[in-house]
């Protein structure tokens, strides 16, 4: 599905404009030292978005309240959070249209590009990625792609490559914060400054390559330097950063969690990491895929795999085994809007501009069902507090709520993939 968008860059073409009259990079991103050459710039809190995404769905009876608006009684996932009422919205009766094929529809899961079961259709960009490209110049990552494990993510650039993740919190600290050596530097400053694309290098080996495979070969090849140019020019636009300092956090560098099952402990640290990230402004768009692990969790009353509880049939224990581990994680999710609350940036918490979203492809693990996906919604300046109730038979188009966030986060877009418009009853706050 080709994502229709029209955006309006009226201010970021001007910035662009200063930058290029004053023979900068075009690409080169705002810095605070340019504020005494241009003039003072008008001081405007960032937003921000983070993605948290599920591989095997939440249980609709435990997660969605029965009452809708704003008058509704906490559900057993929810009874914790009686003081995040007022930053968070549930949303039900929501899907992406024309997605299908259970656990495959985890690639669609950002990006809403209508695919099945049976038949093969190409991504196209999902919506952090959509952000860090046009606004994402402005800190030192232009997006993180994280995960609990593995290196798969729901992260897709415009050609539909995926982005693989960064599953070590350790790895990711030392990426945001330990300061590069004068030999690292003068090796990104290298390869910022080379002219040559590496595809060009390679050109001629390339061309044979693709002589030599067939038409989905081609297009997959295709993709894949696409995507590495795509690399190439971020790597370029981000020269103006390797000599400007790390921030400093006053945190220890985490201990990457060994057991591949501990599931919350990985959740709570890599939340750690992004909390972060977001508060020394190191990127603003940030994706965490939690995945679908099969082991054990090691929790109190758990005795069988996640993937397999997961899988229930209605079995009353598995339900209620998978219910502790539901918990668990709602749980977490909740001490991680907390801790952005708790940071103060101009008279604001990084929670107010901060869209929080956590929402998995599966609405329904057992059946592989990508209808009614589970939708938590926090912060980002929205009007919150309240369970938005779609029909369960029709679901409301799930692009909306992603056409809400651009347009909040500061994107002029009139639509994103399936979009019909924004997300009718959430409304941003009033200033």
């Amino acid at each position: 599905m080709t994502l229709r968008t029209n955006f309006n860059f009226r201010q970021q073409l001007h910035r662009r404009t200063l930058l290029k009259g004053a023979g900068v990079s075009m690409a080169m991103p705002w810095l605070s030292a340019m504020e005494s050459s241009f003039g003072a710039p008008t001081k405007k809190t960032p937003r921000r978005f983070v993605a948290m995404t599920l591989g095997l769905g939440l249980l609709a009876d435990n997660l969605n309240p029965k009452q809708t608006g704003r008058e509704y009684q906490s559900s057993a996932y929810l009874k914790d959070f009686d003081d995040l009422r007022k930053d968070f919205t549930v949303v039900s009766g929501s899907s992406h249209p024309g997605v299908g094929g259970g656990h495959r529809a985890e690639s669609s899961l950002l990006s809403a590009a209508p695919m099945s079961a049976g038949i093969p259709s190409g991504n196209t960009i999902s919506v952090d990625q959509l952000l860090a490209k046009h606004l994402g110049h402005e800190t030192r990552f232009p997006s993180l792609v994280l995960a609990l494990s593995g290196s798969n993510s729901p992260s897709y650039t415009e050609n539909g490559s995926m982005i693989p993740a960064e599953s070590s919190p350790s790895s990711l600290f030392t990426k945001l914060f330990i300061a590069d050596t004068p030999a690292d530097r003068r090796h990104q400053m290298y390869r910022a400054r080379e002219g040559r694309s590496i595809m060009d290098v390679v050109a001629d080996d390339t061309r044979s390559l693709k002589r030599r495979v067939g038409v989905g070969d081609r297009d997959r090849l295709d993709a894949y330097f696409t995507s590495v140019r795509d690399l190439e020019k971020r790597l370029a636009s981000s020269e103006a950063w390797v000599n400007k300092p790390k921030p400093s956090v006053d945190a220890p560098k985490p201990l990457d969690i060994a057991n591949p099952n501990d599931f919350i402990a990985r959740q709570r640290l890599m939340s750690d990491m992004i909390r972060l990230a977001l508060s020394t402004d190191s990127s603003r768009f940030v994706v965490c895929h939690f995945g679908s692990g099969s082991g054990v969790v090691p929790l109190d009353g758990v005795e069988e795999g996640y993937h397999t509880l997961s899988h229930h049939g209605r079995d009353e224990g598995k339900l209620s085994q998978l219910a502790i581990v539901e918990k668990a994680i709602i749980d977490s999710w909740g001490d991680f809007l907390r801790s952005l609350k708790e940071v103060d940036e101009r008279g604001e918490s990084v929670l107010d501009t901060t869209s929080v979203l956590l929402t998995s492809n599966l609405g329904n693990a057992s059946s592989h069902s990508n209808k009614n996906m589970p939708v938590l919604f926090a912060g980002g300046g929205f009007q919150h507090g309240q369970h938005l109730a779609f029909n369960q038979n029709k679901n409301h188009p799930l692009p909306n709520l992603y056409l809400s966030i651009l347009q909040q986060t500061g994107l002029s877009a009139e639509r994103f993939a399936t979009s019909t418009g924004t997300m009718p009853g959430l409304e941003p706050t009033k200033t």
